[in-house]
């Protein structure tokens, strides 16, 4: 068959790729549990922002972008953050490699399929927002990847919540806020103590 593609078995290697790597865990996280977490939130900031305050927002698309914000690591490996964001240089450097390793997935798609997932791999202006949103669900599964190691006892992620939780806060984005006040508690209690 003429157009045999490993994109998607490519795909399926991110339950391989381990974050938090610099860190002492209680439990492992792997890129393909973080984005299926980063897709579900970033689903609801953008049900919340067209609900509460106005939007118009493509919630789908938004699920999608988040779904697919961290594939290039297939390729990259997950670069810890104290050292993606040490310095200009090197985030710039990063963001190169990204785009490069973004652009390398997006070709192993049969021809016919790479313009629907273009997107996905390539930012453009018009996802601005959507992709506003999606990192700052990512850092708020950061910050719940936090809660819970502290809820184990793991005091290693200590400044890494406080860092999350003043990043969340600058955001000034009405929909964060309100999933942080409506949700966030929720990560800190236990299962008998949630309401169900």
């Amino acid at each position: 068959m003429e157009n045999r593609s490993s994109f998607f078995a490519m795909l399926s290697r991110l339950k391989y790729i381990d974050r938090w790597s610099l860190m002492r865990n209680t439990e492992k996280e792997n890129v393909c549990e973080h984005s299926m977490q980063v897709a579900a939130i970033t689903h609801a900031l953008c049900v919340i922002k067209n609900k509460k305050f106005g939007g118009e927002l493509d919630c789908g698309k938004a699920a999608i972008l988040a779904l697919y914000h961290d594939m290039p690591e297939i390729l990259t490996g997950d670069m810890p953050t104290p050292v993606k964001y040490r310095n200009p240089e090197i985030k710039s450097v990063y963001k190169e490699i990204e785009t490069s390793a973004g652009k390398t997935l997006l070709g192993m798609l049969p021809a016919e399929l790479q313009e629907d997932y273009r997107d996905c791999f390539i930012e453009n202006d018009r996802d601005e927002y959507l992709r506003k949103l999606v990192k700052a669900a990512d850092k708020i599964c950061a910050l719940i990847k936090c809660i819970e190691e502290k809820k184990a006892g793991n005091t290693e992620f200590d400044n890494a919540a406080v860092s999350a939780q003043e990043a969340i806060k600058n955001m000034g984005l009405p929909e964060v806020d309100y999933f942080m006040a409506t949700f966030i508690d929720g990560f800190a209690q236990t299962l008998d103590q949630q309401d169900f």
